[in-house]
């Protein structure tokens, strides 16, 4: 019987914490996209001095929030976008619109992809 309460306790732990990591790796790409929509609209506006603060702050959000994502997600993610990061800030530091603009579209899309890929569910299961 203990066997039985022990093995329930630990299922009923492991599924916990997967829904909060989702939970958490949602709130931290809502918060990184709306980070990006700040970015993306200095940019529409040609204000490339407040893009640069605003790629800053994308930044450090970054740094802060995906701390603890490695635990969850493959490294190789992680790499990905932050190496996407690095061009986007080269791109606003050159003001190309263009290529700030397709940049920060291709990171935003990463981010997003990230809880989706993660979630738990049959489709990601099987």
């Amino acid at each position: 019987m203990r066997i039985l309460t022990f093995l329930g306790l630990t299922m009923a732990l492991i599924i916990s914490m997967g829904f909060w990591s989702n939970h958490s790796l949602q709130e931290s790409t809502r918060e990184l996209s709306r980070q990006i929509e700040q970015v993306s609209h200095a940019i529409e506006e040609g204000e490339w001095e407040n893009a640069r603060e605003q790629t800053g702050n994308l930044e450090k959000i970054w740094l802060q929030k995906a701390r603890w994502w490695p635990v969850f997600l493959d490294h190789q993610e992680m790499d990905n976008i932050n190496f996407s990061l690095a061009k986007f800030k080269e791109y606003v530091a050159s003001q190309n619109e263009a290529l700030s603009k397709g940049q920060l579209s291709e990171l935003k899309l990463m981010i997003e992809h990230i809880p989706q890929k993660e979630e738990l569910n049959l489709k990601n299961i099987l």
